[in-house]
């Protein structure tokens, strides 16, 4: 799931943005979702702090109430991994942003066919989400796009007979058996029980006598089997 996270004050320019990423996305076939702020106010706060898969930010400069540039800040503040593109028609402030070092993929100016360039930038974001580590997969109509770094545990239910993939922002059911998901991994996962494979990185702690797993986040988890209780040791 790419989540675009919009911030544009102006009606016309908003509106043009959210039809750009929609018919980009439609033609990828990939899973997204669009929040879209007509100010930095205090929903745009929570959704940076919130927990979401894959974030792309498009940001307006200026703001009723905010400043762009601040946001950018807030945000590399907490995550570094998001992908910033800035939108504007204060062409004047782009040294500024150079200086902060954002990390930033593309500074639009809204008066140089800016439509053009941000679909040139959506595309670069999709190449350097697709590089990175993830664990990809096409489900019925629907494919999707999950970070590994935000996977806690998988495990099966085979009352439905599917995959439960267990994120920081959620769970999501899938018809692939364990061991394919297994195979799609890579080695910073280990197997706990016979249905069930955790990421050891996001392990904080083992409890032997309990067999339970706790996870950073506070989830737990106790499919642990004597079998494979070597692996978390």
């Amino acid at each position: 799931m790419i989540n675009f996270i919009v911030g544009e004050d102006t009606d016309s320019y908003r509106l043009t943005i959210e039809r750009i990423i929609s018919e980009y996305m439609m033609k990828n076939d990939l899973e997204y979702s669009l929040h879209v702020f007509k100010d930095y106010n205090k929903e745009f706060l929570s959704i940076i702090d919130e927990k979401l898969s894959f974030k792309v930010y498009i940001l307006d400069i200026e703001t009723p109430s905010g400043s762009g540039i601040d946001m950018a800040r807030r945000i590399r503040k907490k995550d570094v991994n998001s992908i910033i593109i800035f939108l504007t028609g204060h062409q004047e402030l782009s040294e500024i942003i150079l200086k902060d070092e954002f990390g930033f993929l593309s500074f639009i100016n809204k008066f140089d066919d800016y439509e053009k360039r941000l679909k040139v930038a959506l595309g670069k974001s999709c190449r350097i989400l697709k590089a990175r580590k993830v664990l990809k997969f096409k489900d019925k109509s629907t494919i999707y796009t999950i970070s590994l770094s935000d996977v806690l545990y998988i495990t099966t239910d085979s009352t439905i007979r599917k995959s439960i993939i267990k994120t920081d922002y959620g769970e999501f059911q899938i018809g692939k058996s364990l061991c394919e998901l297994k195979d799609m991994v890579t080695g910073n996962f280990i197997q706990t029980h016979r249905s069930c494979i955790v990421n050891q990185n996001r392990v904080i702690s083992f409890d032997k006598k309990t067999k339970i797993i706790t996870f950073d986040t506070g989830d737990i988890t106790n499919m642990v089997s004597s079998r494979f209780e070597e692996n978390l040791i």
